[in-house]
């Protein structure tokens, strides 16, 4: 398959812009390259051929790995309505089979490890279940990925958007309480000092001052674990700590803190079909276990 170029030079090699378009997804050459079964030679190569031909650089190789200059990010655009049509193609010639298989590709997703592990992933079979077809690339990390570099496509995210090229929706408000073992001493368990911002941390520094703080870590799940095995009462989400065993909620010193969970796409990727439908999904998950979510109920 072949495309004419921008340039009226001459056609553009489909597999030069599916290679392009799996490394602006993956953002490595060896994630693309095991994505598409290719050597890492192939995929640079096949990228330096669609810059070649369209005499436009279109990605940066940094230390972190390729990132995509505007002139990319209108190719990409392109080229990500190509392989929608395409797929949309395959599916129609497949009949039946094509529609039972419902959706296809890949969504990439990133949230917090806890978040990920404690809430999000069990709930994900509905969606496997009505498109077998969709693969998910789940990112369980507390690092701030970039939509706009296209580091993930989706975000949930414990806070407001900032950037004007990303829509949000608020999906639910998070409680949080003091959760501690029945025998624990009148210690903390916190945050280290490189989350000193987070909401969490600027709340236990405000009305639990004076407290020993037992047990630091920068995991929620660390200090889930460290007040089960006593070192102290954790501020910690509803949704995770609710109904462990060993813990109890513990009176709080000051009012409850609440935390929005918003989930984020950049506005070009909003109506591409496998994306709208993880957005409906999780949309749907956060809205049917919103008491939890706010503490109403273990």
């Amino acid at each position: 398959m072949t495309v004419q170029k921008f340039t009226g030079a001459g056609p553009l090699d489909w597999d030069d812009l599916r290679v392009f378009l799996e490394l602006a997804r993956a953002g490595s050459l060896s994630a693309a390259a095991r994505r598409l079964r290719l050597s890492h030679a192939t995929v640079g190569r096949r990228l330096a051929a669609l810059e070649e031909s369209l005499g436009r650089t279109l990605m940066e190789r940094r230390p972190d790995g390729y990132v995509l200059t505007e002139e990319g990010e209108g190719v990409r655009a392109l080229a990500e309505a190509m392989d929608e049509r395409a797929q949309a193609i395959r599916r129609r010639e497949g009949g039946q089979a094509g529609a039972e298989a419902g959706l296809g590709g890949t969504v990439r997703l990133t949230m917090t490890q806890a978040l990920a592990d404690r809430f999000v992933i069990p709930r994900l079979g509905a969606l496997r279940r009505a498109h077998p077809g969709l693969d998910l690339e789940v990112i369980a990390d507390n690092r701030t990925l970039s939509l706009a570099r296209r580091e993930a496509d989706l975000a949930i995210r414990l806070a407001r958007p900032q950037r004007g090229d990303l829509v949000g929706r608020r999906l639910a408000t998070l409680a949080y309480g003091l959760y501690a073992a029945p025998d624990a001493s009148d210690a903390l368990v916190a945050y280290d000092e490189t989350m000193a911002e987070l909401p969490e941390a600027l709340w236990l520094a405000r009305h639990c001052a004076g407290r020993r703080v037992a047990f630091r870590s920068n995991s929620v799940q660390g200090q889930l674990a460290a007040a089960v095995a006593g070192f102290g009462a954790a501020l910690l989400p509803c949704l995770l700590a609710d109904g462990v065993l060993g813990l109890e909620r513990c009176p709080q010193p000051g009012p409850p803190l609440n935390r929005e969970a918003w989930l984020l796409v950049h506005r070009d990727r909003c109506e591409v079909p496998r994306v709208r439908a993880v957005i409906e999904h999780l949309v749907a998950i956060f809205t049917d276990e919103r008491p939890r979510l706010e503490g109403d109920r273990p």
